[in-house]
C-alpha cells in the first residue's frame, strides 16, 4: 500500500469533529512522557509542559494530543510514567471531564490503540495517598486519527501523528521497538542518536515532510500532525500541511493553537523579567493566519 493511500485510509475511516470560527483548540505531540529515569527526555520540560496545560484549560481550550505522549518503546509499563508524572495526567483528567480531550497515539504509544491496554492503564490509576484505585480516563478512547470539519466552509482537516508516513516506524515498528527499548536506550546515555529515527535524522524528517505534503496535495485536506519533532508553519500559498514539534526540543516546548479561526504555532520556555525572577512564557513564532486562506489553497 502506497503512503498516500495509507494515510487516505486513516483519514476516510476517521472519527469527525466539528469545530467552528468561536472554538479554541490546542495540538501537542510527542512529549514521549517516561518514567522519571537518564532516558526520560520530557522530564526537563515537565514544569513548562504543566504550566501550558494549565494556561489551555484555564483558557478553555480542547487539548488534542497527537501521539507519542507516552514513551512506551523504551518503558513496558504505563502505570510507572503515571506515577512519575502524576501531576500531568491530573490536569488531563481535568480536560477530560469536561470533554476537552483528545488523544492520537503514535509509533511509540501504538499499544493505546487497544481497548483492553486503555482499561488495564489509563481507565483508573492508583492513588497512593487514598491507597486505591481512582478513575483516570474512564472509558476513553485513544485514536489513530480524527477530522476536524470546519463549520463556516465544510473544509475538513485530518489529524494524525505522522508515522504514516514513515515506512520503517509504521510497517516495522515493532523492530524499531526492540532496537529502542534494547540498544538506542542506553547508547541515548552516551549521547548516542537513534539513526533510524525521524525525531533525530535531519535527512529522514525531510523524506517524512514531503511524503505527507504529497498526501496534502494529491487528496487536498489539510493535515496536522507531528511525528518528526520538526516545527512546520507554511506560508500562504503552499501546501498547508502542519507539524506542532515537540516536548523535548532543549529547554522548550512547541504547540499550535486554533483560536476564532486562526492558527498559530507557539512556543512555550522559560524566560527572565528584568528583575531576574524567571517565568514560563508563550512566545508566537509563525502566525496567526486565517484557516480560511489555506482552504483557499485548494480551490
Amino acid at each position: 500500500m502506497s503512503i498516500v493511500n495509507r494515510i487516505s485510509r486513516v483519514f476516510y475511516s476517521s472519527e469527525e469533529i466539528t469545530f467552528n470560527n468561536s472554538s479554541k483548540l490546542v495540538f501537542i505531540s510527542d512529549c514521549h512522557r517516561g518514567d522519571g529515569g537518564l532516558s526520560d527526555n520530557f522530564s526537563k520540560n515537565q514544569n513548562i509542559y504543566f504550566s501550558a496545560l494549565e494556561y489551555y484549560y484555564e483558557h478553555g481550550f480542547t487539548y488534542i494530543e497527537l501521539g507519542d505522549g507516552d514513551e512506551l518503546w523504551e518503558n513496558n509499563k504505563l502505570c510507572n510514567i503515571v506515577k512519575e508524572h502524576y501531576d500531568i495526567y491530573w490536569i488531563l483528567s481535568k480536560f477530560f471531564n469536561t470533554n476537552r480531550l483528545y488523544l492520537i497515539y503514535g509509533n511509540h504509544d501504538k499499544a493505546k490503540k487497544t481497548t483492553k491496554f486503555l482499561e488495564k492503564n489509563l481507565f483508573t490509576c492508583f492513588d497512593e495517598i487514598k491507597n486505591t484505585e481512582v478513575p483516570l480516563f474512564p472509558g476513553i478512547k485513544v485514536h489513530e486519527g480524527l477530522v476536524l470539519r470546519h463549520q463556516e466552509t465544510d473544509e475538513k482537516i485530518l489529524l494524525i501523528h505522522g508515522h504514516q508516513g514513515d515506512i520503517f516506524n509504521d510497517k516495522f515498528g515493532w523492530l524499531s521497538k526492540i532496537l529502542v527499548r534494547y540498544l538506542w536506550k542506553p547508547l541515548e546515555i552516551f549521547g548516542v542518536n537513534d539513526p533510524t529515527s525521524a525525531a533525530k535524522n535531519y535527512v529522514k524528517k525531510e523524506r517524512v515532510a514531503r511524503k505527507l505534503t504529497n498526501w496534502v496535495e494529491k487528496e487536498k485536506h489539510m493535515l496536522i500532525c507531528g511525528h518528526t519533532h520538526r516545527p512546520m508553519f507554511p506560508s500562504l500559498g503552499h501546501a498547508p500541511y502542519f507539524n506542532d514539534g515537540s516536548c523535548v526540543h532543549p529547554h522548550s516546548i512547541t504547540s499550535l493553537e486554533i483560536v476564532n479561526g486562526l492558527i498559530t504555532l507557539v512556543k512555550w520556555q522559560i524566560k527572565t523579567k528584568s528583575d531576574r525572577t524567571l517565568f514560563i512564557g508563550r512566545e508566537i513564532i509563525a502566525g496567526p493566519e486565517l484557516l480560511e486562506k489555506y482552504f483557499k489553497y485548494f480551490h
